[in-house]
């Protein structure tokens, strides 16, 4: 079965960079997007940035643009979010996705929590 398993988030003070990692199995995974979310408390989950199944095309939100960047390596079925710059408004769950075959499949999420 598809299996998305987050990794890397923590406490980091603002200005400070955090690299999370999801880690895919269950599916072939270079044959698709892959997809970055966030959850901040009280909010409605966003798209933070997206990347095409060979890598060749990535979007971000405004909000995360020149600051996170998303990447993969197919040869470790893994995605990667690198956020540098972090703000506290950064602060949120950090959920990766993958729209495979018309369902959406989650992650359970890393919390990343952005503070002095």
């Amino acid at each position: 079965q598809v299996q998305l398993v987050e990794a890397g988030g923590g406490l980091v003070q603002p200005g400070g960079s955090l690299r999370l990692s999801c880690a895919a199995s269950g599916f072939t995974f270079g044959n698709y997007v892959m997809k970055w979310y966030r959850q901040a408390p009280g909010k409605e989950r966003e798209l933070v940035a997206t990347i095409s199944s060979a890598a060749y095309t990535t979007t971000y939100s405004d909000s995360v643009k020149g600051r996170f960047t998303i990447s993969r390596d197919n040869a470790k079925n893994t995605v990667y979010l690198q956020m540098n710059s972090l703000k506290p408004d950064d602060t949120a769950v950090y959920y990766c996705n993958t729209p495979l075959d018309g369902m959406n499949y989650w992650g359970k999420g890393t919390l990343v929590t952005v503070s002095a």
